[in-house]
């Protein structure tokens, strides 16, 4: 019998940038399919407290055109267990800035208890969705002192 390794990448994927490309195409080489959960507007404020400045579904279409990306959902749901429960993978990724973190080791802890893997990839620390809002913020402000991203 033949079994297939599924993975899991969420992110927002904000402004797309080298570092999200990074983190699916090493996704990509950890398993034999890959699904990219795209972080819907609504959990996007939750977590961060703004909402991203593409919408949802463009950046659904937008990952989901990448090669490394065999299927992109929005991701709805506030827990990623509970996103495992609906979509079911073996693997989930995520940036090595949560290796560690108290979030990083509840989904370490969480994940275990259900024989899903936590793989970290290397952060990109050069460029992030978040340097690029504030480069764009200071841009923007620059010119037109009242206009917020």
């Amino acid at each position: 019998m033949v079994t297939r390794r599924i993975g899991y990448a969420p992110g927002v994927y904000d402004m797309f940038h080298i570092g999200h490309l990074n983190i699916l195409k090493h996704a990509a080489s950890q398993c034999d399919y890959l699904i990219a959960g795209v972080v819907s507007d609504e959990m996007a404020f939750l977590a961060k407290g703004r909402n991203p400045v593409i919408p949802l579904s463009e950046r659904i279409e937008i990952v989901a055109s990448i090669d490394y990306v065999d299927e992109a959902i929005a991701e709805t749901e506030p827990h990623k267990i509970d996103t495992w429960r609906n979509v079911g993978f073996d693997a989930i990724f995520k940036g090595d800035d949560w290796r560690g973190t108290p979030k990083g080791l509840e989904l370490e802890r969480e994940f275990a208890a259900v024989g899903v893997e936590v793989v970290y990839f290397p952060y990109t620390l050069d460029t992030s969705s978040t340097l690029l809002r504030a480069a764009l913020e200071m841009s923007v402000s620059s010119r037109h002192p009242s206009t917020k991203i």
